[in-house]
């Protein structure tokens, strides 16, 4: 199974996306971590993408995707795969496409979780991340003064967390990312959950939709 995992930032797609992964037994990729272990292990591809990082660039997407064709090729993602944080706009999404078909290979579902904008804000606003174990948690939650539930560590609120970088990021997210799930639903693959509710309750609503 192969699947992308797209929604706003606080949607809880990162949570959602571990879970079912687990769940179907498939490779979970964030795109964020693979680059960093194709630098920190010094490949070919590996040392390219450093090139831009060291510079202050952003990596292409040419090369992302190429970081990302020879990790799903590999024993790792035999029995498919997860994608979360990638494709973030059109241009990725295609090329995507491309890479995928290329390999001969191809896309089974695309999950879209949906939440209204002033609940996100809300979420992001509460949310704290552990500085120990980087689990995100909300403060709403109640987390004996700052602690972490998971493994005792600090807690501390993120920058990009405050109201005015929350607005700004669902701002950038309507324009460059929601375009997908026009792109994917012309696909048919395309999958909408409604995201309010319980980690548990929307796990159960894709489970129930896969």
């Amino acid at each position: 199974m192969r699947i992308i995992m797209l929604g706003a930032p606080g949607a809880g797609k990162g949570t959602q996306a571990k879970k079912i992964s687990e769940k179907f037994n498939i490779q979970y990729i964030s795109t964020g971590d693979i680059l960093r272990r194709e630098i920190e292990q010094e490949t070919e591809l590996g040392l390219k993408a450093k090139s831009f990082v060291e510079s202050g660039k952003l990596v292409t997407d040419e090369l992302v995707i190429e970081i990302i064709k020879n990790f799903i090729q590999g024993d790792s993602a035999e029995k498919g795969f997860l994608m979360d944080g990638f494709p973030r706009n059109l241009v990725q999404a295609k090329k995507f496409t491309e890479m995928l078909e290329e390999i001969g290979m191809k896309l089974d579902h695309v999950i879209n979780i949906a939440v209204d904008s002033s609940e996100i804000t809300d979420r992001l606003s509460k949310r704290r991340t552990c500085r120990k174990c980087h689990r995100a948690t909300s403060i709403a939650i109640g987390n004996n003064g700052g602690i972490c539930p998971e493994c005792g560590g600090e807690l501390f609120k993120r920058k990009d967390d405050t109201e005015e970088v929350i607005m700004h990021r669902l701002e950038v997210y309507e324009k460059e990312t929601r375009p997908l799930t026009e792109y994917y639903n012309e696909s048919g693959i395309l999958i909408n959950i409604e995201g309010s509710g319980t980690e548990e309750e929307v796990t159960e609503k894709i489970l129930k939709d896969l």
